[in-house]
């Protein structure tokens, strides 16, 4: 498989991207990019618990319905919710109904609701790795690594679900912890 594509506008890209407009906006102005504050990390926690099993497609295609129903991602909004709330959004087609996941979500926001400003921040960017050579090719780019392990346990162990070390790498690729641009692609530069 290739690392990279060519995109409509020419310029090169990870090639994850593919032809998808919405993609490429991601990619260029979002993913990899260092994200900062517990409501912003908050919202990628949870979207990215929603994806799992999932194409991440799926997700940004369904985020701004996600941020209508869950209060903007607003921690000590979402901790409010209960158990009508969690109906309200089983019946919701307009985000993906799996009550598992949303009901972690109220649970993972009363946990965040109950910390310290910038606790949550200051946690999951603790277990940002030291930078490391770029990827040459998608090869070289892990799926787990010790840092999302360790980020995993401790969210875990603090109570937080679907935060899997799969998952967490997902989370430290898109909010800039880690920055898995391949060799060539211009966000890469």
């Amino acid at each position: 498989m290739t690392s990279l594509i060519s995109g409509s506008d020419g310029r090169t890209r990870c090639a994850w991207v593919g032809s998808d407009a919405e993609y490429e906006r991601y990619h260029d102005e979002e993913w990899g990019r260092p994200l900062h504050g517990d409501r912003a990390l908050f919202e990628k926690m949870s979207l990215e618990g929603f994806q799992a099993g999932l194409s991440w497609i799926t997700i940004l295609r369904k985020r701004p319905r996600f941020r209508e129903v869950f209060a903007g991602f607003e921690p000590e909004r979402v901790a409010l919710f209960d158990d009508e709330d969690v109906e309200r959004l089983m019946g919701d087609a307009g985000i993906i109904r799996n009550r598992a996941k949303i009901e972690a979500t109220i649970g993972n926001a009363r946990l965040v609701a109950s910390m310290a400003d910038g606790e949550l921040d200051a946690l999951m960017w603790s277990f940002a790795p030291a930078p490391r050579p770029r990827p040459r090719e998608f090869a070289d780019v892990p799926a787990v690594t010790p840092e999302s392990t360790a980020m995993s346990k401790e969210l875990r162990r603090r109570g937080f679900r679907f935060v899997g070390a799969t998952t967490m790498y997902a989370l430290m690729q898109s909010s800039g912890m880690v920055d898995d641009h391949v060799e060539g692609c211009w966000r890469a530069a």
